[in-house]
């Protein structure tokens, strides 16, 4: 069966972007009026304080600085505190797709072959914002691509169950080449008036090509082998369709009752998900490299989930059995924050230099499920 093979990228980066201090800023101006608005309830204890946010409470519990959006004026407005997503008309372009066609685009001039080769779309991703039409339709069709096309989310781990899915589609022979795209709003599915949560989460798209070897040119990356695992757990759920509540008019009254909104927003038992993820996921990885009688040691560079940087750091240090040099373990947390599907293939995208023919890396990615995928790769020559 021929090999499956990473050719190309691309990205998607929104234009807007919003630093911790503007976003502290944001949510402490709402935590004071909401203070000021229930201070009764509050000394007669039926309600607790809301105690501020701050620039070094983020950077150490995350090691994000900053995010990308695709609106800036919604979610740093203390009296929204929720991005503008207008709806769009049946017969435009959404949103999702848009961000999945630029990402596209990009890997297709990376790539240099035309689109006629491509025989499937993969929209993976945490946050579709439609049951259907699948939104991989939609980008098949804005894209002119013959063949099928297909939606599957697994939270934080899409891009790589996509990219395992692509790779058997390849192998089998059913299609010659796999176009595979994360868009991700996420920051529309953020309750940015949670304290323990406001930081996380930019918005970003990424898209894969991933053909057969026999028709692949010089440089890509070979996929030695893929891995996907899922165990369920409650400690990181959403129960919301994300855009009915982005969409709410300026000024529109939000429910807070347990039968209202802001409980089915993003919502993780921090510390449970830290003790429960790290060790699946590295043993996961040691295994994985075990069975390709791989050296984990070994391994030039690292492109895992961007979650935070402490459970990164972490899983980095248990996998090279030391600290982790700053090139091995990729971070770009810093400057996208946690962009879910999308952020393993981000650092892939933006960090794959320095390679020579024969280096292995490694892509992998964890989340809510939980969920858990690794692809071993090796540059070509």
């Amino acid at each position: 069966m021929p090999q499956a093979v990473i050719s190309a990228t691309g990205l998607f980066t929104p234009e807007q972007s919003i630093s911790n201090a503007e976003l502290v800023a944001a949510y402490n101006a709402w935590a004071e009026g909401w203070n000021a608005e229930n201070a009764e309830a509050i000394a007669a204890g039926e309600l607790e304080l809301k105690t501020p946010s701050s620039e070094a409470f983020i950077e150490k519990a995350s090691g994000i600085q900053s995010r990308f959006v695709m609106d800036k004026s919604g979610i740093i407005d203390p009296e929204r505190m929720l991005p503008h997503l207008p709806a769009r008309g049946d017969d435009e372009l959404s949103i999702l797709a848009e961000m999945a066609v630029k990402a596209a685009q990009d890997a297709i001039q990376a790539w240099g072959k035309p689109v006629s080769e491509i025989g499937a779309v993969i929209c993976a991703a945490s946050n579709m914002q439609r049951p259907y039409p699948a939104m991989a339709i939609e980008v098949q069709q804005a894209l002119g691509i013959e063949g099928f096309a297909f939606d599957m989310n697994v939270a934080c781990s899409s891009a790589t169950f996509g990219i395992k899915t692509a790779a058997d589609f390849v192998a089998s022979g059913s299609v010659k080449a796999v176009l595979m795209v994360n868009p991700e709003i996420c920051s529309a599915h953020l309750n940015f008036k949670d304290r323990d949560s406001h930081f996380i989460f930019g918005d970003v798209a990424t898209a894969v090509i991933i053909e057969a070897e026999d028709q692949a040119g010089p440089g890509g990356w070979d996929i030695l082998g893929t891995k996907l695992k899922t165990s369920f757990s409650n400690n990181i759920r959403n129960n919301f369709g994300f855009l009915n509540r982005a969409a709410l008019p300026t000024g529109a009254h939000e429910p807070v009752s347990s039968d209202g909104l802001s409980d089915k927003m993003f919502v993780q038992q921090g510390r449970k998900v830290f003790k429960e993820v790290v060790p699946m996921v590295s043993e996961m990885i040691l295994d994985h490299a075990a069975e390709l009688n791989l050296d984990p040691h070994g391994l030039k560079r690292m492109w895992l989930h961007q979650a935070n940087i402490n459970m990164n750091t972490l899983i980095g240090k248990k996998v090279l059995g030391r600290e982790p040099e700053p090139e091995e373990n990729v971070i770009i947390l810093d400057d996208y924050a946690n962009t879910s599907s999308a952020g393993s293939i981000i650092a892939f995208h933006l960090k794959h230099d320095g390679f020579a023919p024969c280096d292995v890396g490694l892509i992998c990615s964890f989340g809510a499920g939980y969920s858990a995928g690794t692809v071993f790769v090796q540059k070509r020559p």
